[in-house]
């Protein structure tokens, strides 16, 4: 179960909303949701969760790209929001994939993949993720959490980082 909230900067402090990432297929469906819940081009912070899996840390700054930072890569591109971002940060497109270059359309088995073929081809298209931490771990050190401090959290990771941006009480009223 993923857990989603933006954290919108203002003039007096933080606006916090939980936030529904069911139409949110790419890093720039994301960056164009937080973009909409910004207060006048200022600073937004996605926060997403998946149970104890993994976090991750979306901050906007206008128009500028976003950056990501994911606790844990190799948990993360198991998911599907955090595959959407391991995938990002590698460099990876998802379109590129033609799920048709997989199957083995010689006519046997109904056009049905080799399983033995097939998984080597998506061992070899599919490089492997790192467990461990995976981006920018700096995008949150000039508001409050210092890389060092980003890389160490552990179990309630959101809500110690809302607690250092001065937000906690309002990312636990959106939970």
């Amino acid at each position: 179960m993923y857990f989603a909230a933006l954290l919108a900067r203002t003039e007096d402090g933080w606006e916090a909303s939980d936030t529904e990432l069911d139409d949110v297929e790419t890093l720039t469906d994301l960056a164009d949701l937080a973009r909409d819940a910004a207060v006048e081009d200022d600073t937004v912070v996605v926060l997403i969760e998946q149970e104890d899996a993994w976090f991750g840390v979306i901050r906007i700054d206008g128009e500028d790209d976003p950056r990501v930072y994911v606790s844990n890569a190799a948990a993360a591109a198991r998911s599907s929001y955090g595959s959407m971002l391991t995938d990002e940060l590698l460099g990876r497109d998802a379109d590129d994939a033609d799920d048709l270059d997989l199957l083995d359309l010689d006519g046997t088995e109904d056009g049905e993949p080799d399983p033995a073929e097939d998984s080597e081809a998506t061992a070899e298209e599919t490089p492997a993720v790192a467990a461990g931490p995976l981006g920018d771990a700096k995008l949150l050190e000039d508001i409050g959490v210092g890389e060092r401090e980003l890389r160490t959290l552990e179990g309630d990771a959101l809500s110690e980082i809302a607690d250092a941006l001065g937000c906690s009480e309002l990312l636990e009223a959106v939970r």
